[in-house]
């Protein structure tokens, strides 16, 4: 297969935006889209504003977390199978994009939050909200109470240019193709992430893989069966659904009826970086060039089943 070429576009900030703000999100598309697949990274920006750090308890090391780290790297060759790749810049920890909008909890602001906001969702008793309360090793990231302003600062200007952009995406891939699957692609800390009662851990790890399908709600069978058998033909250990079924994203964007799927992929991160010192270790090129492996099959995958 030739590699098609590819251009990035960016999102420009408006003028009355803070100065230390910056793009919503980077798009890379092939100079033109031969197959009807979308790749989001929605968890992997590593831009942290100087007044979020400065408002937050913890070192941006900590507040680093909560990032699915170099995940928009692993799949940055998609583009050269035909598919774009939208990557978020803003880190997750100052807005989440796979969250609802107005997931907040009140007891992080200092005014009242508006009737539309949803106080009283899961993610928001977890501290996951839209608007995080904690990093995911479950430590508090703010000093002080927020302002809901700053809420719909980080909402208006970040969170809808991304999804704006990724339902775009969505839409004209299912106009052009008949049909469209959205993957989101995400990372999970090797310690602490929950599956049933046991820890992931780097070593002797339950899963190194975990592919969510909203049990089956949200793509085709044979998508999901196909990313696992790649996976596990590489002795990948690759499990279904739990604990991670699928965020928002993969709810919104993933509607059977609508000829739209999305698949949710989860990578332990222990297999290719040290999640002490944020580094890169020797397994990220062979993981990279398995994942476009997976990738490649993927977009084979048969138009009747979709």
């Amino acid at each position: 297969m030739t590699a098609p070429e590819s251009a990035t576009q960016t999102l420009e900030a408006p003028q009355d935006e803070a100065p230390a703000s910056r793009h919503a999100y980077a798009l890379t598309q092939p100079a033109r889209q031969t197959v009807p697949f979308v790749f989001s990274s929605p968890h992997s920006g590593r831009h942290y504003p100087a007044d979020f750090v400065a408002a937050s308890v913890l070192d941006e090391t900590t507040l680093r977390a909560s990032e699915d780290i170099y995940v928009d790297q692993l799949f940055s060759t998609v583009p050269s199978l035909g598919a774009p790749l939208l990557q978020a810049e803003y880190a997750r920890a100052y807005v989440d994009i796979n969250r609802e909008a107005w997931e907040l909890d009140p007891e992080m602001f200092s005014d009242a939050l508006p009737d539309y906001v949803n106080t009283r969702s899961g993610r928001v008793t977890a501290g996951l909200g839209t608007i995080a309360k904690v990093v995911a090793s479950g430590t508090n990231i703010y000093r002080d109470q927020l302002a809901f302003a700053d809420a719909l600062w980080r909402v208006e200007h970040v969170y809808k240019p991304y999804h704006a952009c990724l339902e775009k995406l969505v839409n004209t891939t299912t106009e052009q193709f008949g049909h469209s699957v959205m993957v989101d692609c995400h990372s999970m800390p090797s310690i602490g992430t929950s599956f049933g009662n046991t820890p992931l851990r780097s070593k002797g790890a339950t899963a190194d893989f975990i592919l969510g399908d909203r049990y089956g709600k949200s793509c085709a069978p044979e998508i999901i069966s196909i990313a696992e058998d790649v996976l596990r033909g590489f002795n990948y250990r690759v499990v279904r659904n739990t604990p991670y079924s699928g965020g928002y994203n993969t709810r919104q964007y993933g509607q059977r009826d609508k000829n739209q799927h999305a698949l949710q992929i989860e990578i332990n991160r222990a297999l290719y970086v040290n999640e002490t010192t944020l580094e890169k270790t020797a397994h990220f090129d062979t993981l990279q060039h398995q994942l476009t492996k997976m990738c490649e099959a993927l977009t084979t995958v048969s138009p009747k089943y979709l």
